[in-house]
């Protein structure tokens, strides 16, 4: 028998040896999983390349400086590093590396909290707020586009409807 053919015989063999793989349990939640995740990558991507172009800044740094934008002085008015991380969905590590990289261009600043010595909070400078300002019209033009090309999409309008429905009317 020729290499060739024992080589596909044998691949055959293993294949039909090897135990099926078992259909997904929920179809339906897997796909609608996927096409969330889908929507949520071009979003993110389309934001992404606005941002940059225009405001040298990540959708990750748009959205810390956002988040600390709104904090204030009065009780539970400032994040920890911690909380900051949860706001913007990063682990600790990546979030302190990015308020790093935002605190060395001027954007934010830190501080220790007057209660307690361990712990470190995050201010956004007056420039980080300028910037923020800035690419505030940017980064919502973009998520608009980005909306308005997903709803054209079969698989992703549902979910536009959904995302659209969910913010309060302006």
């Amino acid at each position: 028998m020729p290499q060739q053919t024992r080589e596909k015989q044998q691949t055959q063999e293993t294949a039909a040896a090897a135990p099926a793989c078992p259909p997904a349990t929920t179809p339906a939640l897997a796909q609608s999983w996927c096409a969330l995740s889908a929507l949520h990558g071009r979003i993110e991507t389309h934001i992404e390349r606005a941002l940059q172009a225009q405001h040298d800044l990540s959708v990750r740094e748009f959205s810390v400086l956002n988040v600390l934008s709104e904090q204030h002085d009065g009780p539970g008015g400032h994040l920890r590093m911690h909380q900051v991380a949860e706001s913007v969905v990063l682990s600790q590590s990546a979030t302190t590396r990015l308020v790093t990289r935002l605190e060395e261009r001027g954007l934010l600043s830190r501080f220790l909290c007057p209660d307690d010595r361990r712990g470190i909070y995050t201010n956004v400078t007056p420039d980080g707020l300028a910037l923020l300002v800035e690419a505030r019209p940017t980064h919502d033009g973009a998520l608009r586009e980005a909306l308005q090309d997903a709803a054209q999409r079969p698989e992703l309008a549902p979910l536009v409807t959904a995302v659209e429905t969910l913010a309060p009317a302006e």
